[in-house]
């Protein structure tokens, strides 16, 4: 897949534009940032990326798990967490939700990359057995 588009779900600003920054240096297209869970959701509809990279603990009524589960319901969007929890609650919880990677903060660009790259040619190979 050329020059994937990807939604960042991140609440902290600064964590958001860094994680931007290394996106587009690693050739990626972030087609937004969105720093709620509802506001990931609104996001994917508008923009439909081709993958999210979701914050587990987000501001607000909804957390990156609930959203993920959403978007996994409505938009067959993958999803990759990445977060600085990694308890077994957590755990569990996101497990739940079939993510196509789960990164722990802090993160090395590689790290990232990868799993980017699996997640993408996971999904690609599981939607073009379907058709």
């Amino acid at each position: 897949m050329d020059n994937p588009k990807i939604l960042v779900v991140e609440d902290e600003n600064v964590v958001a534009l860094e994680l931007k920054k290394r996106l587009k240096k690693l050739g990626y297209q972030v087609s937004s940032v969105a720093s709620s869970g509802k506001e990931a959701i609104n996001k994917v509809e508008g923009f439909l990326p081709n993958l999210v990279i979701m914050d587990i603990r987000l501001k607000g009524d909804m957390d990156g798990i609930q959203a993920a589960q959403i978007i996994k319901e409505k938009f067959n969007i993958p999803v990759i967490y990445l977060t600085a929890h990694s308890d077994d609650e957590t755990l569990k919880r996101a497990k739940q939700t079939e993510p196509y990677g789960y990164i722990l903060k802090p993160f090395e660009e590689d790290d990232l990359r990868t799993a980017i790259e699996i997640a993408l040619y996971k999904y690609q190979v599981e939607n073009s057995s379907t058709k």
